[in-house]
């Protein structure tokens, strides 16, 4: 089993950055893909990114440029560097860990992540 612990969230004014950790423990010899989704109250989590045990990464087309993710393999953490905040990346932001995965379609999906975390809320205002 694999448990992710988010941090990192808060409350920051339009333009602003922040930078969101996700620390994993357990089994984490077994992922292979980690990755960050969103969701807001009555929609659908939204896939922000992912990063493999290799460092390939792949992003959500309106957020990459924005938006970081990164990878520290020895800490077993992941990390969300997002800049220039917009309220409507006001969100409750979660860290997702499962096997490597095949393409980019199935690395941007929630459902093909086994672990998720509680998530941290991210305000924007």
């Amino acid at each position: 089993e694999v448990q992710l612990v988010e941090s990192g969230g808060g409350s920051v004014q339009a333009g602003g950055s922040l930078r969101l950790s996700c620390v994993a423990s357990g089994a984490t010899q077994d992922i292979g893909c980690m990755g960050w989704f969103r969701q807001v109250p009555g929609l659908e989590r939204e896939g922000i990114g992912s990063i493999d045990s290799d460092g390939i990464t792949t992003y959500a087309d309106s957020l990459k440029a924005r938006f970081t993710i990164s990878r520290d393999n020895a800490k077993s953490t992941l990390y969300l560097q997002m800049n220039s905040l917009k309220p409507e990346d006001t969100a409750m932001y979660y860290c997702a860990a499962g096997f490597l995965l095949p393409n980019v379609v199935a690395r941007m999906n929630p459902a093909h992540f086994p672990h998720s975390g509680q998530g941290t809320q991210v305000t924007v205002s």
